[in-house]
């Protein structure tokens, strides 16, 4: 008879003081530090936990494990940060994706979530909506970081800090490993069990969603972005930066975190409608090969 070894919390990081807890968790290809001025920020009213996911810590075990056992130590670091309350999540990226599918899973556990630049992305809606050229670019981009998880080693390490600079990525480069793309890898190699067929995520508390609107395609469909505009308490805002909106306008995010709790929800910015206008302008330019992509990826980063 086999029996399950329950995974570990993450190393943990908590600071600042309040009668709440917002647990932070990023993506690629950062690391718990991505989080410092956002705590700096929100220290005075809030317990700002903070951890870095599996694999993404330069001097720690590298390597895959399967989406239930990620979800499982995201979970017990739930229950260590806030023993027996409800969290406030604060997502961005990958961090998205793992913070929507624990919410989905653990819906007792979680207050309020802010999900940053990454709403619905590879939906069916959303992919309705991409045009060629950001197809071809996101694939460009996410098979470019699974080989270099798969390839590994010096080589594996120069491709993944490469793919950081043309996004301009706030990391340290010397941070950015190949071992941070296995999310990648799960999901186009199907590694560790892969993520099978993830439900788009529609949250059953209020959400704050946070995008770059000058980003070469949008991570989230337009008919996404209504719907959690239309949610009680929950907001969508655009704001003119790229992906990592929290240190590209670190004043004008933290002032929509800080109102989010007071203010009625609605759609700000030009948000869905611009992303659609881009759209109608990338189709004069159809990228279809992965070389051309590159190529298109490199001009926009």
């Amino acid at each position: 008879m086999n029996s399950r070894v329950p995974a570990a919390a993450l190393p943990l990081v908590v600071e600042g003081h309040g009668e709440r807890t917002i647990v932070m968790i990023h993506g690629w290809p950062d690391t718990l530090r991505l989080w410092d001025g956002t705590v700096a920020a929100l220290q005075d009213r809030w317990r700002c936990a903070r951890f870095t996911l599996p694999g993404f810590d330069a001097h720690g075990p590298a390597g895959p494990c399967p989406l239930d056992q990620i979800l499982d130590r995201i979970a017990r670091t739930v229950d260590e940060a806030s023993p027996g309350r409800p969290v406030t999540l604060l997502l961005h990226d990958w961090g998205c994706f793992f913070g929507y599918q624990f919410a989905m899973r653990h819906p007792s556990r979680v207050e309020r979530v802010v999900g940053i630049d990454i709403g619905d992305a590879g939906s069916r809606q959303h992919r309705a909506e991409m045009t060629p050229r950001a197809i071809a670019g996101t694939l460009a981009y996410q098979w470019w970081l699974a080989l270099a998880w798969r390839i590994g080693g010096s080589l594996g390490d120069r491709m993944a800090r490469w793919m950081a600079r043309r996004f301009r990525a706030p990391a340290p480069p010397a941070d950015v490993t190949a071992a941070m793309g296995y999310p990648y890898a799960m999901q186009w190699f199907g590694v560790a069990g892969g993520f099978g067929r993830p439900r788009a995520f529609v949250p059953q508390v209020p959400m704050l969603y946070v995008f770059g609107e000058r980003k070469p395609f949008a991570f989230h469909s337009s008919g996404w972005a209504q719907r959690i505009a239309a949610l009680p308490g929950s907001r969508v805002v655009g704001m003119p930066t790229g992906h990592w909106v929290m240190t590209q306008r670190p004043a004008q995010f933290h002032a929509a975190l800080r109102e989010f709790s007071t203010t009625v929800g609605g759609l700000i910015g030009e948000g869905a409608e611009v992303r659609r206008g881009e759209g109608e302008r990338q189709r004069a330019q159809p990228v279809t090969d992965f070389r051309g992509a590159i190529r298109w990826l490199l001009a926009e980063a």
